[in-house]
């Protein structure tokens, strides 16, 4: 991923996950139909077919449907004011993840998420550092033996972001995303955070509930990601 300057807008650009055909444009600042247009134009000539953007905001889509975006996927925003924590499974083991287990994080993550969303490095990388301070942590098996899931969670001032969290679909239903969840809350609250965002595709229900039922609630109107044939 790079940023352009296009105008006075800025934008983060490249290949979506990866993928040579498919193109990736999210806004950095305030954004006009002229820049997208630009920027649209210089990721044709780089070969890319498809372009999609990052999850916006209901203010923030408007430019890009103008200029012909169509909503690929709506997602749940979610919100935690950090007033009650509840409490997680204390005999699940977790810890800070380690840069050897990037990789092993990732696995998880091809298996937890549907092709469109899944990460590979430098998507996991780009959720690192798409805040000024971030944090990845990893859940273990009771007996130490196995990573089971992963969060990563950042912070800009006073507000708190869960980027991600993935577990293994094998250890699914048995507290593993809780105890990620409740471990970051705790976490962003002791660092002087008041709230936390979070969101989720509509499609997954289950990732939903689990965050209403530690506290999150939802916003609304949500966020959406868009696209657009080149």
């Amino acid at each position: 991923m790079e940023v352009i300057a296009v105008g006075n807008d800025r934008y983060r650009i490249g290949a979506w996950r990866g993928d040579p055909k498919v193109g990736y444009l999210m806004p950095l600042t305030p954004s006009g139909a002229p820049g997208i247009d630009l920027a649209l134009r210089g990721l044709a000539r780089a070969g890319y077919r498809k372009v999609v953007t990052g999850a916006l905001g209901h203010g923030e889509q408007g430019p890009f449907l103008r200029q012909g975006f169509t909503v690929h996927e709506r997602l749940h925003l979610l919100e935690h004011d950090l007033g009650l924590i509840p409490q997680g499974d204390k005999r699940l083991p977790i810890r800070r993840g380690r840069r050897k287990e990037k990789a092993a994080a990732i696995a998880i993550d091809q298996m937890a998420f549907d092709e469109f969303w899944r990460f590979d490095e430098a998507s996991f990388d780009e959720a690192v550092e798409a805040t000024p301070v971030s944090r990845f942590r990893v859940a273990l098996n009771r007996e130490r033996s196995q990573l089971v899931g992963y969060a990563i969670a950042g912070r800009a001032a006073r507000t708190g972001y869960l980027q991600r969290l993935a577990v293994d679909p094998s250890a699914q239903g048995h507290g593993v995303g809780t105890a990620l969840v409740v471990d970051t809350l705790g976490a962003l609250r002791r660092r002087g955070v008041v709230k936390v965002l979070v969101n989720t595709q509509e499609a997954n229900q289950s990732a939903f509930e689990l965050y209403v039922r530690l506290g999150f609630i939802p916003v609304v109107p949500g966020l959406a990601v868009l696209e657009i044939d080149l």
